[in-house]
């Protein structure tokens, strides 16, 4: 018997790298909440939490310079400025040492948020998918790899939001 799809197989999510032809191809978005101390007072935090981690799916990613349209279902959609690791390979229980050697490259990227109704499933104690993994949710610039610009110990980014940072 003849395997038939019932629908096309999805298109690979790719990431562009700077200055260059090449794309990198995304396997899976995990997401690391409450990793900066300032928002996790933001939201009501003491910022001293150990992070938690939750994923968005591959076809949630931007690229970078695309219009985003305002998702439905909120009145309150937010962003989060976040740094992008790109890991080359995979692995489980990867020592501290050797995580770096894993790392293809770095990104900024956005976390958007539907927060009123991220905020409600935190309060009925449900999983936060539909406040942060929608269409759109996920830009992200082109890749810088980290062969070229070396792995950065501190740093700053930024956003700007129609001209004001």
């Amino acid at each position: 018997m003849t395997m038939q799809l019932i629908h096309p197989v999805p298109a690979s999510t790719l990431v562009h790298v700077v200055d260059s032809a090449a794309r990198f191809a995304v396997h899976r978005i995990y997401c690391v909440g409450r990793n900066y101390e300032e928002h996790a007072k933001e939201m009501g935090f003491t910022g001293r939490e150990p992070p938690f981690f939750f994923a968005k799916h591959r076809d949630c990613i931007v690229q970078n310079g695309a219009k985003i349209p305002y998702p439905s279902l909120t009145s309150n959609y937010q962003h989060e400025l976040e740094l992008v690791v790109a890991m080359k390979s995979g692995g489980q229980n990867i020592k501290k040492e050797d995580a770096l050697a894993h790392v293809y490259g770095y990104a900024v990227g956005l976390d958007m948020t539907r927060r009123d109704i991220q905020n409600d499933a935190k309060k009925l104690g449900r999983p936060w998918e539909m406040g942060k993994g929608f269409d759109n949710s996920a830009p992200c610039t082109a890749l810088q790899p980290a062969s070229k610009i070396g792995h950065p110990a501190s740093g700053a980014i930024w956003v700007k939001v129609n001209g004001v940072t």
